[in-house]
């Protein structure tokens, strides 16, 4: 996950974690609910970018493999 990427998902989670908090002191449960729904949003991304990243290494290993089999067979 790209540092970008990082500062994305954690503003997210402060938005929402705002946002709820606002909605939850003055009772309106439409904004605590959005703000709620920002936090998971932020999950996912780093979820998303946690995935990203495995495959990205799962990708590198596969071919580090078909290098070392491509060197074996000369």
């Amino acid at each position: 996950m790209s540092l970008e990427d990082k500062i994305k998902a954690t503003a997210k989670d402060a938005e929402g974690r705002l946002q709820a908090a606002a909605g939850d002191i003055t009772g309106d449960d439409r904004m605590k609910a959005e703000g709620e729904a920002k936090q998971v949003q932020s999950h996912l991304m780093d979820a998303a970018g946690a995935l990203k990243d495995k495959v990205q290494q799962a990708a590198a290993s596969v071919g580090e493999a078909i290098d070392d089999l491509a060197g074996k067979g000369s």
